[in-house]
C-alpha cells in the first residue's frame, strides 16, 4: 500500500537580492495513514518552508527546484493554484503558529469556522451549518459552542483561539494535518493541553499529522516518528523511541542536551555552540561540522550519506562509517536518563 505522502529529493530555494537561499536541500521522507511525524530543528532550518512547499503556500520569491511530492499517489508539484485550492482543506490542512494571525479579529469565531465548512459543503442549510460548527468546536474542546460561536477572537484566550484555528483546519476532514509550531505562543500548561488534544483528535479521526517544532521536549508527547532537520536537510530520522533513546547524529545529541529535563541540578542549560551556516552559500561538507565537537576531517570536505542504523533509523553522519573512530554519545537513555 503506498504511503499517504511521499517527498522525494525535494529542494526549494528563495531568490533574493543577496543571492539564492537554499532553504530545503534534497529532502526525502514519507508519511503513512494515521501516523504522526515530528519535524524538529532550530529556527531557520527549513521546517516551515518544507510544509508550505507541500501545501503550495510558497511566496513568489521561492521555487521548487527539484524533487517530487506524491500525495495519495499523485505528484502535486506541477499542480496549479486552482487545483491546490481544492486539495487544501480536503487532502491537507494547516494549523499555524500564532492564532491571531490566522483569525479575522472582526468576524465571530463561528462565522470563520462556518466559512471553512461552506467551502467544502456549499449546500448545507443554515441550521445544519450551525450544527456542524458546534460539532467542530466540541471536537477541539470548546464547550458551550452555541454561546461562544458568536464571540470574536478577542473574547477567547490564547488556547481557545488555537482550538478555534484547529476547528477551521479540520472543517474539510483533511487526511493530513500540518501543525507548524502550534504551541509556541502559549504558556506551558496550555501547551500540554493542545498537544494532548492534537493527539486525541488525530487518533479519533485517523488523520495523519506533520508536527513542526524546535522543541524536542514536546515531540515525545505526540510523535510516532521524528525527522531532525539542520541547514535545510534531514540529518536523522527514526521512531520517537530511537531518537530519544539511541540518537546517532551529533546535532540530535546537542538538541537533547539542551532539554531542561536533562539539565536538572545545573545552573544553566547546555547549548549548541556557534550558529547555523548561511544557506546562500552552504558549506561544502557537513553543514554541522563547524559546531560539532566530534567532527572528522572528512566532514569539512564531503557531506555524509544517510547511514542505516535499523530499518527505521537513519543518520547522516560520518561517525557511522565503519572507518570512523568509536565515539561514546554524550546523551542517551531518553528524557529520564
Amino acid at each position: 500500500m503506498p504511503e499517504l505522502l511521499e517527498v522525494n529529493h525535494l529542494s526549494v530555494s528563495f531568490f533574493t537580492g543577496g543571492g539564492e537561499v537554499q532553504a530545503v536541500r534534497d529532502v526525502s521522507f514519507s508519511l503513512g495513514a494515521g501516523e504522526v511525524l515530528a519535524v524538529v530543528g532550530e529556527s531557520g532550518c527549513g521546517k516551515s518552508v518544507l510544509c508550505r512547499s507541500i501545501m503550495g503556500l510558497l511566496p513568489r520569491t521561492a521555487r521548487i527546484k527539484s524533487g517530487s511530492i506524491l500525495a495519495a499517489g499523485r505528484d502535486i508539484t506541477a499542480c496549479g493554484e486552482r487545483e491546490l485550492c481544492r486539495l487544501r482543506g480536503s487532502l491537507f490542512s494547516m494549523v499555524f503558529q500564532d492564532p491571531m494571525t490566522s483569525l479575522n479579529p472582526v468576524m465571530s469565531v463561528g462565522a470563520q469556522i462556518a466559512e471553512a465548512v461552506r467551502a467544502r459543503q456549499p449546500g448545507l442549510s443554515r441550521s445544519a451549518l450551525r450544527g456542524r460548527v458546534a460539532e467542530l468546536m466540541e471536537l477541539v474542546g470548546i464547550d458551550r459552542p452555541e454561546e461562544r460561536m458568536d464571540l470574536c477572537p478577542a473574547g477567547f484566550s490564547g488556547g481557545m483561539r488555537q482550538r478555534s484555528v484547529m476547528a477551521i483546519a479540520l472543517a474539510g476532514n483533511p487526511r493530513i494535518l500540518f501543525a507548524d509550531e502550534p504551541t509556541t505562543a502559549l504558556d506551558v500548561t496550555i501547551q500540554a493541553q493542545i498537544l494532548d488534544l492534537l493527539r486525541e483528535i488525530q487518533g479519533k479521526l485517523g488523520t495523519a499529522a506533520v508536527f513542526v517544532t524546535h522543541d524536542l521536549g514536546v515531540v515525545a508527547r505526540v510523535a510516532d516518528r521524528v525527522a531532525v532537520m539542520y541547514a535545510g536537510r534531514i540529518v536523522e530520522t527514526g521512531t520517537a523511541e530511537e531518537i530519544f533513546y539511541d540518537p546517532r547524529h551529533p546535532y540530535t545529541w546537542g538538541l537533547l542536551q539542551a532539554l531542561p529535563a536533562l539539565n536538572r541540578g545545573r545552573d544553566s542549560l547546555r547549548a549548541i555552540p556557534g550558529m547555523p551556516p548561511t544557506l546562500i552559500d552552504p558549506p561544502r561538507g557537513d553543514a554541522f561540522a563547524c559546531r560539532n565537537a566530534f567532527a572528522l576531517a572528512i566532514d569539512y570536505e564531503q557531506a555524509p550519506p544517510m547511514f542505516r542504523v535499523t530499518d527505521t533509523h537513519y543518520a547522516a553522519t560520518w561517525l557511522l562509517d565503519e572507518r570512523a573512530p568509536r565515539i561514546t554519545p554524550p546523551v542517551g537513555g531518553g528524557l529520564d536518563g
